[in-house]
């Protein structure tokens, strides 16, 4: 089975035939699972977001064009399989981002970004305060749980947050006078 290629195995796919969706599911597992586990270190959570994706690629893997790669396809419905499955914590994400001692970021700033465009500056932050903040704002850990998970002092948790909450601060702003000035 191993055999077939790419266009073999997506025209396969097309008539919705069994054995060529578990060959192409096991072909691009491995990369999509990384995707999936960029946002989350919970594997079970990744898991789902991952099957989510491959039940919409097959679904839609009709309208596949062959312009660009397949695994970009496939990994651009498991990106948005991603922010599908967070979109439910955009409202915890925001009120996180509200909270506490920080000054807070205008509502109407928020309004006028998208889930989409709020992930991205995310990723833009150093990988720590990332995995923090990601931690923290979208799974829902405490700083000691997050201490003992990425073997760092509970103080240095709240620091990742604290600089994650300035930058995306800072992008929010940016984002916005962006957004007015073009209008």
């Amino acid at each position: 089975m191993s055999n077939y290629t790419e266009k073999e195995i997506i025209e396969g796919c097309v008539r919705n035939e069994r054995s060529f969706q578990e060959l192409l599911y096991r072909r691009h597992f491995a990369i999509m699972m990384g995707i999936a586990l960029r946002y989350t270190k919970d594997r079970d959570i990744a898991m789902q977001i991952v099957n989510n994706g491959f039940l919409k690629v097959f679904k839609r893997i009709d309208t596949f064009s062959y312009k660009g790669s397949f695994e970009g396809w496939v990994k651009r419905i498991i990106y948005h399989s991603v922010s599908d499955y967070f979109k439910g914590s955009a409202k915890q994400l925001r009120f996180l981002m509200l909270e506490d001692r920080d000054d807070t970021v205008s509502e109407e700033a928020l309004g006028n970004l998208y889930y989409e465009d709020l992930m991205n500056m995310v990723e833009l932050l150093p990988p720590a305060t990332k995995e923090v903040f990601i931690l923290y704002a979208i799974e829902g850990f405490n700083h000691r749980e997050i201490g003992e998970k990425l073997g760092i002092s509970d103080g240095t948790s709240k620091w990742h947050l604290s600089a994650a909450r300035k930058q995306l601060k800072k992008s929010i702003e940016k984002n916005n006078k962006l957004k007015s000035n073009a209008s």
